[in-house]
């Protein structure tokens, strides 16, 4: 069990906002962060997947509040191309700091109960999706691989390097996440041109969870 040292009845969140999408991102849950196009919608969508977060909080050991939670918007920060893209890119100030030892182990576990999820989601849905718009037209098993290609680039902004595992080896690609996995916790100095750990952590908690429930969605009879 991993404990929760937020301790707080309110969310901390913060808000990207880029000339055309706003992002709201809970400081402290690593991939619970959505989208909208002002900050209200933003907020109203976090909101709003509450409860699919909390089965990741529920698979990393981390107590997450119960019921519908409320969100205080503790800070702004500016967006930029990639916030109007599609994903937060936003670096915080406070993530400069190197996570303590009990943080970067919650960091960990929160990241790897969100694979956990998606591993699960992946493997219970049907190869061919619906179309439409949410998420565009790939199948599955396109977006295992654009996931684990996604994750190759974010591996190396925590300065892992090594050779793209294929998305159909479980193992290759396990051993690639242990070793985002091990510097999650380790904290310390980003590489030259690489992301703090606590960024590290939201972008690829954000990520994989953004896709999973794209899949969780568009496998649902229209």
């Amino acid at each position: 069990m991993v404990c929760d040292p937020c301790g707080v009845a309110a969310v901390p969140v913060y808000l990207e906002v880029g000339s055309k999408r706003v992002f709201a991102c809970a400081r402290d849950w690593p991939g619970w962060c959505r989208a909208g196009k002002g900050e209200t919608d933003a907020l109203a969508a976090l909101a709003a997947y509450a409860p699919r977060y909390a089965a990741v909080a529920a698979g990393a050991g981390v107590a997450f509040p119960t019921g519908v939670p409320t969100l205080e918007v503790v800070e702004r920060v500016p967006g930029s191309a990639a916030t109007d893209f599609g994903a937060p890119g936003a670096v915080l100030p406070s993530d400069a700091a190197p996570p303590r030892p009990d943080e970067g182990e919650r960091l960990a576990s929160l990241v790897e109960a969100a694979w956990r999820v998606f591993e699960g989601v992946a493997a219970g849905a049907p190869a061919e999706l619906r179309k439409g718009p949410r998420g565009g037209g790939r199948d599955r098993d396109k977006i295992v691989e654009h996931v684990v290609d996604a994750e190759v680039a974010y591996a190396r902004k925590l300065g892992v390097r090594g050779p793209r595992p294929k998305p159909g080896d479980p193992t290759a690609v396990g051993a690639m996440r242990e070793q985002i996995l091990a510097r999650l916790r380790a904290g310390g100095p980003p590489p030259e041109r690489g992301w703090p750990a606590r960024y590290a952590a939201r972008r690829i908690a954000w990520h994989v969870l953004d896709h999973a429930w794209e899949i969780e969605d568009r496998a649902r009879p229209g």
